[in-house]
């Protein structure tokens, strides 16, 4: 079944709506308009989560609603609702209303479509019994606690969604998308004495539970999630002051992806609030450096076969060879900046408007092997993973915490570290990057990124790179 025959039974045929009439309220409701959409949505999702020996929590949740948008030079008016029908489009008809009111607008043209389709449409929580994701969540506890005996907690989790969605413009247009999404997550507490480390390992995609359900698989994430709150059992205190570090590849990326990304996105470099702004064309990075938002990954977490405002998601190069060649845009800012727009229009759920982000950003790779990227340090740092940070996108200031480090020392992999933070600027810190690895590797597909309350899932990916000069805090006296 076509996504456009899956959404007609969705939301013309279940929910009741009827299609022609739809379109007919669409089309007053942004007479005058520059542009906007009916935004549909039905969503169902899932969460287990297994922890002490248990099972703790599980949920089932369906969805739906729309959301209507009129956007009119800068301004943009959006009302939406829980409730599929004619009356509730008209009453918010009303209210977006208001932001054309005696405008005379053109609406814009629609996004011209492909046939391209990024994942399968499958409902993943259609896939597997419940009981059959109790015993993962069972085997992987019982596995963990008999692989070592200092294990002492264990956590694991299993999520899932289906979310389907019908895009429904002024001239009549309509784009569908059916997106499956999933991921496993580990996290392992491992103590020894009066000390306590944890470790933890995630993976997911738009695919079904099928390849998280094969051993091989699901013990290779406790595996990891093991290694790393050995590694950290055995951690040093973290040295403090101005070093250089190697970030590692693949995850590490989620530095790229909050420092740099999201200066890079349409709506921050129209206002004028990123440190990027007017910089277009010149160099903000070191040579070498080449980073990319690709949408277009087969089944990956951040991919989308088209966005929410119904844009194919793109390959968006947004520094080439250091220099700033592009944003990432939506319809409307792309608009107002006299671009095009990349397929970067997301949004939440129906209940948010859409606004530029991030799918999967990636810096590509250089021409260096990772061993001679380590052997180059001295005295240093290399960061392998990271937890929380916070960025200040108008100064591009940032501070990430490691939760997987390690001493470098004479261009050897020295002692594991604990309590390191790597603390700079945005712009600053790409200038530093001397050397850059040809071992580019995606992350597992664990990201989720937040801007303006809104979360939406996210990929991230990175060789293994130098920065000449970070400063690091430490818990070293």
């Amino acid at each position: 079944m076509s996504h456009l025959a899956t959404t007609d039974t969705l939301f013309f045929e279940r929910a009741g709506l009827d299609k022609h009439r739809t379109e007919k309220l669409v089309d007053n409701a942004l007479t005058g308009a520059d542009d906007g959409e009916l935004f549909l949505e039905y969503t169902q999702s899932e969460s287990l989560a297994f922890d002490d020996g248990r099972l703790k929590s599980a949920s089932y949740d369906t969805m739906q609603g729309f959301g209507l948008r009129s956007v009119a030079g800068e301004a943009a008016g959006y009302a939406h609702s829980n409730e599929l029908s004619e009356d509730a489009i008209k009453r918010a008809a009303g209210t977006v209303g208001a932001v054309h009111q005696g405008r005379s607008g053109v609406i814009a043209q629609p996004p011209i479509g492909t046939n391209r389709v990024l994942y399968g449409d499958d409902n993943p929580l259609n896939d597997v019994a419940f009981e059959a994701k109790v015993k993962l969540l069972s085997e992987i506890d019982a596995y963990a606690r008999a692989k070592d005996s200092r294990v002492k907690q264990v956590s694991a989790s299993l999520t899932g969604s289906w979310q389907a969605v019908r895009i429904v413009r002024a001239d009549g247009h309509h784009v569908a998308d059916v997106r499956p999404l999933v991921r496993l997550n580990v996290q392992v507490v491992c103590g020894e004495g009066d000390r306590m480390e944890s470790g933890m390992h995630g993976a997911g995609g738009r695919t079904g539970y099928e390849i998280y359900m094969q051993p091989d698989h699901w013990q290779a994430a406790v595996d990891e999630a093991l290694r790393q709150a050995l590694v950290n059992l055995d951690s040093v205190d973290a040295p403090a002051g101005t070093l250089p570090v190697v970030l590692g590849a693949g995850w590490p990326g989620i530095l790229l992806h909050e420092a740099i990304g999201h200066g890079l996105e349409g709506d921050f470099n129209r206002k004028k609030t990123s440190a990027f702004a007017g910089l277009m064309g010149e160099r903000i990075a070191s040579p070498g450096v080449t980073v990319v938002d690709d949408g277009t990954l087969p089944d990956r977490r951040g991919s989308l076969s088209v966005d929410d405002e119904g844009t194919p998601s793109n390959r968006t190069t947004l520094i080439e060879d250091g220099k700033l060649v592009g944003y990432m845009q939506d319809r409307q800012n792309a608009r107002l900046m006299g671009h095009t727009p990349t397929g970067n229009g997301r949004r939440q759920s129906y209940a948010h408007a859409p606004m530029p982000r991030m799918t999967n950003t990636v810096m590509e790779n250089g021409d260096r092997d990772p061993g001679e990227i380590i052997s180059s340090v001295k005295k240093g740092i290399y960061a392998t993973s990271f937890g929380g940070g916070q960025v200040d996108i108008t100064s591009g200031k940032f501070v990430f915490s490691c939760t997987e480090a390690y001493l470098i020392e004479d261009g050897k992999i020295g002692a594991p570290v604990k309590g390191a933070t790597l603390i700079g600027n945005g712009p600053d810190v790409l200038t530093k990057v001397s050397m850059v690895g040809n071992d580019m590797k995606l992350d597992t597909g664990i990201g989720m990124c937040g801007k303006e309350g809104q979360g939406v899932p996210v990929g991230v990916g990175q060789p293994t790179l130098k920065v000449d000069e970070i400063t690091v805090g430490g818990t070293a006296a």
